[in-house]
Order: structure tokens, then C-alpha cells, then sequence
């Protein structure tokens, strides 16, 4: 039974997913971003249904170990636009560094500001890396390792709908801003959102995303550890 659940639950999910898409590719909104769309779906329909997490994920886990081989899969463009990594190698580190010091600090304000207790500021300020590495910082630094996937998925759609028409707003257009933007604020989501506009844009974003996870991995456990 377990086993005819998990495939009707990643059917639903995957025919909601290509409804959304089109719904997209129809309007091309910001707002209709089909993970976003999708997601929103999905819990609306286990709420009207009083299904719970744990049973949708029967099913759902599968789409979720996926996203590994997903993100390998990034290698590719990374590799093609190799020459082009290699030539803007110093604006890529500058807006890298500086995409992962405004996302620290700002997360170490909010905190403050807010007067969040340790366990829910370890789990709010991994929120700008991949899901993977942001529930092992929670773990090691006392948070809930749950609460920060969540976060971080949330980031993830909030900087894909918004982060498009913040950098129109701000003139950004080259594939290099784009990309590290996308990357370093939205990691996953934000470089699925790279590859709406091109190769170099994707290839950038997955650099950014995975570099900047591997210094926050490195860096906010032991930011925690003194400033909290």
C-alpha cells in the first residue's frame, strides 16, 4: 500500500509541477515561479485533505533525493563556460564574498533585532545555503535542522519571484551579476530561476551557490559560536 501511495503522491506532484510550468511559460509573472506555485498547491491540498507531512512524503522523498544528482548535473555548463569563469575570476569572488558578508550580517541583525533565542537564530542564519549543508550547520550549532530546510526553501522562492525585478530595478543585466545574485541569495531555486535566462547566467549561479555553501559551512558555525 506504502508503495502505491509514494507513486500516486510523486505523479500528483510531478502533473502539478508541468500545470504550473505552464501556467508560467503562458503569463511569464514572476509571481507564477512554478516551484512557488507548486509548493503553495501542494499544501493547500494536504490541509483540504488532512494528509499528513509524513504520508506525502512516502512518495515525495524520491523527487527530494533527486535533487543531488541535480545539482551534479550543474557541472556541465560549469565546465562549457569554463573560459568565461576563468576571465571575470575577480568581480565572481568580489560579489561572491560580498554576497555571503551582506547575507551574514544581515541574518546576525535580524536576529538581534528580533531577539531570537540561540535555537532559532542557528536555525534562521544558514537560510542563504542549500538545504543539505544548512540543516548540518542547525545540528552542529543547536538549531532545528527541519526549521532551517524550510527556511532556506523559503529564501529560495522568495529571492526567485523577487530578485528578477529587484535587478531590472537596479540596472543589473550582465550574466555575471545575474548569475551571483541568483546564486549566493537563492541558491537551488534562485539557479533553476539562472537557467530561465541562459547558460552563463546558470553556469554562474552554480558556482556562487556551491562556493558560497562550502565558506558559510565554514565560517557561520564558529560566527554563531562567539556572536550569539
Amino acid at each position: 500500500m506504502n508503495s502505491w501511495f509514494g507513486i500516486l503522491f510523486i505523479l500528483i506532484t510531478y502533473l502539478v509541477f508541468l500545470a504550473m510550468r505552464h501556467v508560467y511559460n503562458r503569463f511569464r509573472m514572476p509571481l507564477l515561479n512554478p516551484v512557488a506555485t507548486t509548493t503553495l498547491l501542494i499544501i493547500v491540498g494536504l490541509l483540504l485533505t488532512d494528509l499528513s507531512y509524513d504520508t506525502y512524503m512516502l512518495g515525495g522523498w524520491w523527487i527530494q533525493e533527486l535533487l543531488g544528482p541535480a545539482v551534479v548535473a550543474l557541472a556541465y555548463p560549469l565546465y562549457h563556460q569554463r573560459t568565461k569563469i576563468l576571465r571575470y575570476r575577480i568581480p565572481l569572488i568580489a560579489g561572491l564574498f560580498s554576497g555571503i558578508v551582506v547575507g551574514m550580517v544581515t541574518g546576525f541583525i535580524y536576529v538581534k533585532v528580533a531577539n531570537l533565542s540561540s535555537m532559532y537564530a542557528s536555525s534562521f542564519l544558514p537560510k542563504s545555503v542549500t538545504s543539505p549543508i544548512a540543516m548540518e550547520i542547525a545540528d552542529l550549532t543547536g538549531g532545528l535542522p527541519s526549521l532551517a530546510a524550510a527556511l532556506v526553501i523559503l529564501s529560495g522562492i522568495i529571492g526567485a519571484l523577487f530578485g528578477p525585478g529587484l535587478m531590472r530595478l537596479l540596472g543589473i543585466t550582465h550574466y555575471l551579476g545575474i548569475g551571483v545574485g541568483l546564486g549566493c541569495a537563492a541558491h537551488g531555486i534562485g539557479t533553476a530561476k539562472a537557467m530561465e535566462y541562459g547558460e552563463e547566467e546558470a553556469a554562474f549561479s552554480s558556482i556562487s551557490m556551491t562556493l558560497s555553501a562550502l565558506l558559510y559551512a565554514l565560517i557561520l558555525p564558529v560566527a554563531i559560536h562567539y556572536l550569539l
